[in-house]
């Protein structure tokens, strides 16, 4: 291989590994954004009546398969506990990734860190028990699809935590980037939904218990194909070249613009006629 051949190869490398690290930047930069939206509209919704233990009205939320239920003090005390719980997880989580917190402030990252796998396992464990025991659910396909996700938050955060307490570095940050995405699947459930429904122009394959196809499909889907997502971008990133990374790059930045057309229309369809 010649001199030349060998800078040209060098300098499409380079620019495959730029594509690849500002693809990978904008689709964090947008999904943190739509996460903190959520969080504002949780904590404008539900922390006031909440914390004044008005739980009725959380009836105003009409998405809800089961919110407040009139004499169920403990089922609608699991429920609070169980969303709050979703907004500090999501906050901590996205405060996990920032690559200059790491560095420069790594106790925070430390605690945070805790923070967010208690968290985790609590929010996993809330969830179970919204639906097998007060019975959160409208289909059984529905069901076993937020128990996977359940099952999978716990597994994963539990691996995060071991890699971390081993010092194997290289291996907690893979574990905590899956924990992050299979946290977000109820977040991605609502934009997957908001998205299909604006790019079909209408509620194309939704039943009206959540039975439809595309209900099925997504109920899984709103987690599993987010994680397949991230692993073939972590084997892309790891050993693959150039093609293979701006093929990574275009497909990140594809995703992230359904992600921005579902983040827009959750916002301006589900939580915004709440706030």
């Amino acid at each position: 291989m010649t001199t030349a051949a060998l800078g040209h190869d060098l300098d499409l490398k380079g620019a495959a590994d730029r594509s690849l690290q500002a693809a990978a930047a904008l689709w964090y930069v947008v999904a943190v954004a739509g996460q903190w939206t959520f969080v504002y509209y949780i904590a404008s919704f539900y922390v006031g009546p909440t914390v004044r233990g008005e739980f009725s009205a959380w009836t105003r939320n009409t998405d809800l398969i089961k919110g407040y239920v009139a004499g169920d003090s403990v089922g609608n005390l699991y429920f609070a506990a169980h969303v709050l719980i979703a907004a500090l997880i999501t906050t901590s989580g996205a405060l996990q990734l920032v690559p200059q917190i790491r560095s420069r402030a790594i106790a925070f990252h430390r605690w945070n860190g805790r923070i967010y796998i208690l968290a985790a396992f609590l929010m996993a464990l809330g969830g179970l028990w919204l639906i097998w025991v007060r019975g959160t659910w409208l289909t059984l396909t529905g069901a076993g699809a937020s128990t996977l996700m359940a099952v999978l938050i716990m597994t994963f955060a539990a691996l995060t935590l071991r890699s971390a307490m081993t010092r194997r570095i290289a291996q907690h940050h893979r574990w905590a980037l899956r924990t992050f995405v299979v946290v977000g699947g109820v977040w991605f459930q609502r934009l997957g939904y908001m998205a299909w429904t604006i790019l079909n122009r209408g509620p194309v394959g939704l039943g009206k218990h959540m039975d439809g196809p595309f209900d099925i499909v997504w109920g899984f889907g709103c987690f599993l194909l987010p994680l397949a997502a991230l692993e073939i971008y972590l084997r892309v990133k790891a050993s693959a070249g150039a093609p293979a990374r701006f093929a990574m790059s275009a497909a990140l930045v594809v995703l992230t613009a359904v992600m921005a057309v579902g983040i827009g229309g959750a916002y301006l369809f589900m939580w915004r006629p709440l706030l």
